[in-house]
């Protein structure tokens, strides 16, 4: 029976046990004192990165959780996962609430409850898809940006302990308005930090993550339907559990304004292209190699008869936004390598301008409000705020290829 679990750890992470185990061990003392007892709220916490937060914290054993996602579905399976997990400590006061975190309902719970101690953020628009056109950007700026401002802007009324959002390493030097959208994020957080203590994280991707690439490989293989990717594009990658770990020890451990990230090393990165073969191997099939994904769908009806040879389209990436390498530092932030053993954190980032997010803020609400508005005039804005952001426009999104 195949094992996606063992799989990651064989084929994607080859690493036998969380990475961040060994930190975890040394710092269990001060995490219980942070989280036992305490009141937690995670936002978009029935995603593959908040739910693995989740299941991070709950064995130093929280008073409450309350957890918020606009997807009612994956709450359900949360919750259905959490009471079957043996030895899963879940708080008596667990309630989960299918609603957005920007809405005024959000907002009559949270005053009602008279606020968390540890709020954690992890609603986000995580795809470079997620970037086509107008509508789709301004609902990614909404989600990542805006709305993650108004959240802040309620919370100065109800502070926690602790407040956590997660970033992306694709906020280093981005290329996508995704990556800058989460580098903007962390200017925002880091805006209110003399309100309440703020932290984030940039990490890898996080392996078979909902809707990612090598999730739809799966599905593609229960379906019997080619697989298709680039074979040029490298990543690092982390287990769903090391993703929840790693925003858990940012969040309880990390300084006012850190930033944390894995200490990966480049021999670490992985091809798309390579983890759909071992995949399908693991499957029990062997690689066709096709020249387009019009032939991969045609080899692929010879599977419904039990065929065992797999087609698949490997190529070059030529999408939007597909930055060629990751990396978590840029040349003007500085890191301490010591602090941690698997974890690198950015350290001495200074309070931003206030007054240039208040006008970015300004600028894009603008922007939305006009219905001639085009993606480019808010790539433009962005730039302005972010002179290093290099867009990288191909006129191809991902959702013209399979």
């Amino acid at each position: 029976m195949f094992n996606l679990e063992q799989f990651i750890s064989t084929h994607v992470t080859k690493r036998s046990e969380s990475m961040f185990m060994s930190d975890i061990e040394k710092n269990k003392e001060a995490l219980s004192n942070r989280i036992k007892g305490k009141t937690v709220c995670v936002i978009g916490g029935a995603g593959s990165i908040g739910s693995s937060f989740i299941k991070a914290i709950l064995p130093f054993r929280p008073a409450s959780l309350v957890v918020v996602d606009t997807n009612e579905n994956a709450l359900a399976e949360l919750t259905r996962d959490l009471r079957s997990t043996k030895g899963m400590f879940v708080p008596d006061d667990y309630v989960t609430y299918p609603l957005d975190f920007a809405s005024p309902v959000f907002e009559k719970m949270f005053v009602k409850r008279g606020g968390f101690n540890i709020v954690g953020n992890f609603s986000a628009h995580k795809h470079v898809r997620s970037e086509k056109d107008i509508y789709s950007v301004e609902a990614l700026l909404q989600n990542n940006v805006l709305h993650a401002k108004r959240l802040l802007d309620f919370l100065v009324k109800f502070p926690p302990e602790e407040y956590f959002c997660v970033s992306t390493d694709k906020a280093a030097n981005p290329v996508n308005i995704m990556g800058a959208s989460k580098r903007i994020m962390e200017d925002v957080i880091f805006s209110y930090s003399d309100k309440f203590p703020v932290k984030t994280a940039r990490f890898a991707n996080v392996a078979f993550s909902n809707g990612s690439l090598p999730a739809g490989f799966l599905d593609r293989i229960q379906k019997l339907q080619p697989l298709s990717g680039p074979s040029d594009v490298k990543r690092y990658f982390v287990s769903p559990e090391e993703s929840g770990q790693i925003c858990m020890l940012a969040c309880m451990l990390g300084e006012n304004r850190a930033i944390f990230f894995p200490k990966l090393e480049e021999a670490q990165m992985m091809t798309f292209d390579a983890i759909g073969t071992e995949l399908l191997k693991a499957h029990g099939y062997e690689t066709i190699e096709c020249n387009s994904d019009e032939e991969a769908i045609d080899k692929a009806v010879e599977l419904k008869d039990g065929g065992t040879r797999y087609p698949v389209h490997y190529s070059i990436s030529d999408t939007s936004g597909e930055k060629a390498y990751e990396e978590f530092v840029t040349e003007t932030e500085t890191a301490d390598m010591e602090r941690f053993s698997s974890l690198g954190v950015i350290t001495g980032k200074a309070i931003p301008d206030k007054e240039g997010i208040r006008k970015l803020f300004m600028q894009l609400t603008a922007a939305f409000e006009r219905t001639e508005t085009t993606k480019e005039e808010v790539i433009k804005i962005m730039k302005e705020y972010l002179p290093n952001f290099e867009h990288i426009e191909t006129g191809r999104s991902l959702d013209s290829k399979m």
